[in-house]
Formats: structure tokens, C-alpha cells, sequence
């Protein structure tokens, strides 16, 4: 595990302390697990979890698609 130094506003701070108090854990574990969120956000956002979407279907992806757009 690596160690990083962030600078963050006391505004972030003080709202940081308040969950770490609510929720009983630690900070660390707090910043973890948001670090995690952000990152699955990102992802998703990136698209990059599409890929792959099609490798487990029996069906022709280029026979799909064009009954897809006959429709139009």
C-alpha cells in the first residue's frame, strides 16, 4: 500500500471528521472507500466497462445491428 499527501480545505476536513465520527471507521478507510467511488463513477462514465458486453451472446453482432436499424 502506498502513502500519499493531500492537501485538502478545512471546509472538506471538517465535513470528513463528521462521517468518520458517524460511521465509527477510520479516516483512512473513509478517504479509501470514496477514492473507490469516484473511480467506479469515472469508469462508468468513460465507457470503459462496456467493452466485453457481447463476448458471452450467441448472436452476430453485425446481423443484430442490422435488424435493429431495419426498424427505422
Amino acid at each position: 500500500m502506498s502513502r500519499i499527501l493531500v492537501d485538502l480545505p478545512d471546509a472538506q476536513v471538517q465535513a470528513l471528521a463528521v462521517l468518520v465520527e458517524a460511521e465509527r471507521r477510520p479516516r483512512a478507510a473513509v478517504i479509501r472507500d470514496a477514492i473507490d467511488a469516484y473511480i467506479a463513477q469515472r469508469t462508468r462514465a468513460l465507457g470503459t466497462d462496456v467493452f466485453g458486453l457481447w463476448k458471452g451472446r450467441r448472436v452476430d453482432g453485425l446481423a443484430y445491428q442490422e435488424e435493429l436499424r431495419g426498424e427505422w
